[in-house]
């Protein structure tokens, strides 16, 4: 069975607490575990990591290209300017999806451009916890 990572920036550790207008009452451990288990549904493994700390993020991505085959990046705010992540994304040669629980493109002007998704072979927003799915169906046809 192969591997993928869901990567996960600041504060989506704090989904169902934050902004539940826009992001929704599900706690981010339940959707965890709903990903995990989609993911085992379409034929992969997953797992789910986040963090706050930009260098932990960038470490997992250096780290993905020995250990999975495809990865669900929903980077939070560092989506719109952490170059960091963008190059460490381009350093590594397997298929990243870039994923948004809200439309970033409806929300504040500073959240419509994305420095990360050059780098990504594409980029859901604005299903909620489905964007999480739709990246894990758009992996199985590349993968």
């Amino acid at each position: 069975m192969k591997k993928i990572l869901v990567l996960l920036g600041p504060n989506l550790n704090m989904v169902g607490v934050r902004e539940k207008g826009i992001y929704g009452e599900e706690s981010a451990q339940s959707i965890d575990a709903q990903i995990k288990d989609y993911a085992e549904k379409c034929g992969f493994s997953a797992d789910v990591f986040q963090s706050n700390h930009e260098g932990d993020l960038i470490d997992k991505i250096h780290a993905s290209k020995d250990s999975y085959a495809g990865v669900v990046i929903n980077a939070g705010a560092l989506t719109h300017y952490s170059y960091a992540l963008r190059d460490a994304i381009a350093c590594v040669k397997i298929p990243y999806i870039e994923v948004h629980m809200s439309n970033i493109h409806a929300r504040e002007e500073f959240r419509h451009t994305s420095v990360i998704a050059p780098v990504c072979v594409g980029q859901i927003a604005g299903f909620g916890k489905n964007s999480y799915f739709l990246a894990i169906n758009a992996l199985k046809d590349l993968i």
